[in-house]
């Protein structure tokens, strides 16, 4: 049995599930952190969603069937918990998505938490003008170094489809960032 396996038995089983759970949390945070941060851009709403995400894996983790990396099943959930706070930000705020990405791309500007330069806010500028999931794809391939396989089931899309939306992403992105 390997540590996976190991770790997913102890998360079933409420002897050791509080344990279990500490050691997945310290195993997986800082990843997932910024990762939801790549998608929600400011700190506050990061962590939020990050403990969104944890409380989610804590209360559903008896339905995980184990038919993809326990990591692929967590970053799935801390992607659409991304989506939905950005929906439901874009609503209580009335506006498109579109609108709202480009909003959070220049709150960066006053972020005193973003550690990026000029260079950084440009990028950022060009990927909040992409559809969602161009953005998502970018980020997760440019930032994350993901292979296509695993974004393929965390997002479970197929390979071709995330390439031909990573090939879309970067040319827009060159061509704003040409345009500067």
């Amino acid at each position: 049995m390997n540590n996976e396996e190991t770790l997913i038995l102890n998360l079933k089983n409420p002897l050791t599930q509080e344990r279990a759970f500490l050691e997945l949390m310290s195993m997986y945070k800082e990843r997932l952190y910024w990762h939801i941060r790549r998608i929600v851009l400011n700190h506050d709403d990061a962590d939020d969603v990050l403990q969104n995400t944890f409380i989610k894996v804590y209360k559903n983790i008896d339905s995980f069937k184990e038919e993809s990396k326990l990591y692929s099943w967590i970053y799935r959930i801390a992607t659409n918990e991304s989506i939905t706070f950005i929906n439901k930000r874009a609503k209580e705020n009335h506006l498109d998505i579109a609108d709202l990405h480009d909003k959070m791309a220049n709150d960066l500007y006053n972020d005193p938490l973003f550690e990026g330069d000029e260079i950084q806010l440009i990028l950022q500028k060009a990927v909040a003008t992409l559809p969602q999931k161009q953005q998502l794809v970018f980020k997760m391939k440019y930032f994350d170094e993901m292979k296509y396989q695993e974004m393929s089931e965390i997002l479970e899309t197929s390979i071709g489809a995330l390439k031909a939306s990573y090939f879309h992403a970067v040319k827009k992105i060159e061509e704003i960032i040409s345009s500067h």
